[in-house]
């Protein structure tokens, strides 16, 4: 996918999505995209022994599986590993008991495209945890033609932000928990997997199940356009997949920014993080077509291990705790994004749409009512 160029920084450098990095603002300025999730846990070690912690979207040979063994590593308190195939996240339960058979493990089915799925989940999870260190939202889907949710929602801002948002805030009392035992504030993290493909596509608030032409829909909301690249759907058509899956991704880091400012002196903070160019079991709903696009945009290639890095950046780093301004990271560093991505009021616009279409009000300015 084309990317236009982020926000800038000082001591900037670029990485091939055209995202601006500054390397100041981490412990290890040295983490770059050839940094492995091994190799950062090990880092941060400390931070995470007998942490309490859940990944979201567990199956093989997915991000899920190397975030998951490079927490394992480390000896967590307890992994709690969630997803929407129990077969799947056995296998990589398996496989984490087989390396560290020590690790205390609890396996929870949810479907994010479920709203009575995500509630199941979500007080099952809060039944077998005191409280929530880190949170990884990992899990999401990417698909080439139009589908919704259980819920008839557009099935990837569906899937991919709004069964997120809904599945964080029923855990977030048990994050509270946390973040009010911990004795590092801050370092109570929820991470969202967002992607460069949020360079696509600001939140459609007129039409975010895609029922419209752009032309139909306000300027501020319709997909980048650049010179040899557009990304409207074809004529008599409305649906265009990576549109779909821009707006969802963008959304993941609106709210992240929602949640840092909301929870911030709470002790909580809520980082997106971009896993950078790699394969996974994840494009299994891509065509021939959608996936040679794919292949044109990325210039390094990274394997799984790679991929978890950044993510582990976002969640064990103490020095993302001392600024909350921090939202968004590619390649292990602080990265830019996009300025739909970043903007404080379209951030509080999609929370309240959100709860809106959850049905359910989330009011962390209230915190201790949830």
């Amino acid at each position: 996918m084309s990317n236009e160029k982020g926000n800038a920084m000082s001591d900037e450098k670029e990485n091939p999505w055209g995202l601006k990095t500054d390397s100041n603002r981490t412990s290890n300025p040295g983490f770059n995209r050839e940094t492995t999730a091994t190799e950062v846990a090990s880092t941060f070690s400390n931070v995470v022994r007998g942490k309490t912690v859940i990944v979201v979207g567990v199956s093989p040979k997915s991000l899920g599986e190397s975030i998951t063994l490079a927490f394992a590593a480390n000896s967590p308190q307890l992994l709690v590993l969630a997803s929407r195939t129990m077969s799947k996240i056995k296998a990589v339960a398996t496989k984490v008991k087989e390396q560290y058979p020590n690790v205390q493990l609890q396996l929870v089915e949810v479907d994010l495209s479920s709203f009575a799925s995500i509630r199941e989940a979500a007080t099952e999870i809060n039944n077998l945890v005191d409280e929530i260190d880190i949170l990884v939202n990992n899990a999401g889907v990417v698909v080439t033609d139009p589908r919704t949710t259980k819920d008839g929602l557009e099935l990837q801002f569906g899937t991919n932000h709004i069964g997120i948002f809904l599945l964080t805030n029923l855990l977030m009392p048990k994050i509270l928990e946390a973040a009010q035992k911990s004795q590092s504030k801050g370092s109570t993290r929820i991470i969202n997997m967002t992607s460069a493909g949020h360079l696509i596509s600001p939140i459609r608030f007129s039409d975010y199940n895609f029922k419209k032409r752009p032309e139909e829909i306000p300027e501020d909301e319709r997909p980048m356009s650049r010179p040899g690249a557009s990304f409207d759907p074809p004529p008599g058509k409305t649906y265009v997949p990576f549109v779909a899956y821009g707006q969802s991704k963008t959304g993941n880091i609106l709210m992240a920014l929602s949640i840092s400012q909301k929870l911030a002196s709470e002790g909580v903070r809520s980082i997106a993080t971009h896993p950078g160019s790699i394969w996974t079991d994840m494009s299994r709903n891509l065509d021939e077509e959608h996936r040679n696009i794919i292949e044109k945009t990325g210039d390094f290639w990274k394997n799984q291990d790679q991929g978890g890095a950044t993510t582990l950046v976002a969640a064990l780093d103490p020095k993302l705790a001392e600024d909350k301004d921090i939202i968004y990271l590619a390649d292990c560093q602080v990265a830019g994004c996009a300025p739909w991505a970043s903007d404080p009021k379209a951030a509080a616009r999609l929370w309240e749409l959100s709860e809106e279409i959850v049905g359910q009000k989330f009011d962390l300015g209230q915190a201790s009512n949830l």
